[in-house]
């Protein structure tokens, strides 16, 4: 993907990129934006588009390339707030890049990745929050995960930076009356209402940056890691969480040397499930390396299955190695004859990866400790984005100062800084104060055509 380098913004500059992903499919869309959509449209496209009027659909060819429809969708009511035009095509690869070559010819410019939204955000169609969102949209991997996008992009989060901007203000006005006129006190009812108002501004935004662990779990989802002994069935399980063959399982102990990583879905979360070498003192060099990858992996980890073979005694060694706080002891093999007699401290599960006997109650587990406090709710606002979170902590720092400073009865000077630092984090959740670096680093992330 090329970098999006942001520029000094032209406004008008019309633009052009294909919009869908690449492949093969039934439809693809290459999109123009900017002041001369309408005419570019006009000189590639058999009908009269400047007669068209905005949001209707006609059908008509791209000269000597193909059939398609026409979408005109006039500023304002644009994703970009500008013209736009898309052209719907066959799908196919060479096709779509033939339409996109003869847009290109007749006068756009190819677009830099995301830089449709980017101008979404400059004309005030999106703030950044709801810009950011739209990226997390196309990459949900999970069904809270698309819930907290939807809910980000349809501005819950904006609407909540902004009360708090809101109220803060206010208070700043007293503030900055202070500072201008410090020969009128005020009175002492007044400052225990500021600071009254200061607290109970500041456990909003505690309480929003607390959300951020659940937050993480939702968007980027889990490492899971399969650990334990050689021959315990590691990879089999692997398998049977899976549904399918991922790991080769022989009776030869230390068959995976390497870690095997592959993406899965349990309890509507997103994880990375990773089977790991088995643990033992080996001299052997490559399955050594491996039993390293594998303290790694366990130490990276999440969360830890620690697969134990029912039908013989337990590796106290290991067992003691493993932190307990994010492990679950599993049985496994529990269709053979066996004694499970140890009591160890672990949160502990039954399985049988052959049979597949405990994989749902396993699965109900997982969910369990993944959420101890809970399933976050469709109307919780969850801080998914680390700049989110940055930025609100770097606001919190500032409003204790704040508060403090009122009660120690601070320098308004001082006082009046710490609100102005307050406000500037939040605005730098959506778009204000922003700098080019960060808007750079934010829509380099797009795809081109978003």
């Amino acid at each position: 993907m090329a970098e999006f380098i942001h520029e000094s913004y032209i406004p008008g500059e019309t633009i052009a990129a294909i919009a869908t992903p690449p492949g093969e499919g039934g439809v693809a869309i290459i999109r123009i934006s900017g002041n001369n959509a309408v005419g570019i449209a006009e000189k590639v496209f058999s009908g009269p588009v400047r007669s068209y009027k905005t949001h209707t659909a006609h059908f008509g060819k791209i000269t000597d390339v193909d059939e398609v429809i026409l979408l005109p969708m006039l500023a304002p009511r644009s994703y970009t707030g500008e013209d736009t035009v898309e052209i719907h095509c066959h799908g196919g690869s060479l096709i779509t890049k033939k339409v996109l070559q003869t847009v290109l010819d007749a006068g756009a410019r190819p677009a830099k990745p995301g830089e449709f939204t980017f101008r979404a955000f400059i004309n005030g169609k999106l703030d950044l929050t709801q810009a950011e969102a739209v990226q997390e949209l196309i990459h949900a991997k999970n069904d809270l995960a698309l819930h907290a996008a939807g809910n980000q992009l349809s501005g819950a989060l904006s609407l909540k930076i902004s009360s708090f901007q809101k109220e803060l203000v206010d208070i700043a006005a007293n503030l900055e009356a202070w500072v201008d006129f410090p020969e009128e006190d005020l009175e002492i009812e007044s400052m225990e209402d500021l600071i009254f108002s200061l607290t109970q501004i500041k456990d909003k935004i505690t309480k929003l940056i607390t959300t951020f662990d659940e937050g993480k779990i939702v968007h980027d989802g889990l490492n899971l890691c399969l650990a334990g002994s050689p021959n315990v069935g590691k990879s089999s399980l692997m398998n049977a969480l899976l549904g399918f063959d991922r790991a080769i399982v022989t009776n030869i102990a230390g068959t995976t040397r390497d870690l095997l990583e592959e993406e899965i879905r349990l309890a509507g979360l997103h994880f990375r499930l990773i089977d790991t070498a088995g643990i033992r003192k080996t001299e052997e060099v490559i399955e050594k390396e491996g039993i390293k990858r594998s303290k790694q992996a366990i130490s990276d980890a999440d969360l830890i299955l620690l697969v134990m073979d029912a039908t013989k005694p337990i590796d106290e060694e290991l067992v003691c190695s493993i932190p307990k706080e994010k492990t679950i002891l599993i049985w496994n093999k529990i269709d053979l004859p066996h004694s499970i007699t140890s009591e160890l401290d672990f949160v502990q599960a039954y399985v049988s990866a052959k049979t597949g006997e405990g994989l749902e109650l396993l699965k109900e587990l997982i969910q369990k400790i993944v959420w101890q406090k809970g399933v976050p709710s469709k109307e919780e606002i969850v801080i998914t984005n680390l700049r989110h979170f940055q930025a609100l902590k770097n606001a919190l720092t500032s409003l204790e100062a704040l508060i403090k400073g009122l009660k120690q009865q601070v320098s308004p000077e001082f006082l009046s800084s710490d609100m102005r630092n307050t406000l500037l984090e939040l605005g730098k959740i959506l778009g204000t104060n922003i700098t080019e670096d960060i808007l750079s680093a934010i829509f380099s992330k797009f795809c081109i055509g978003k």
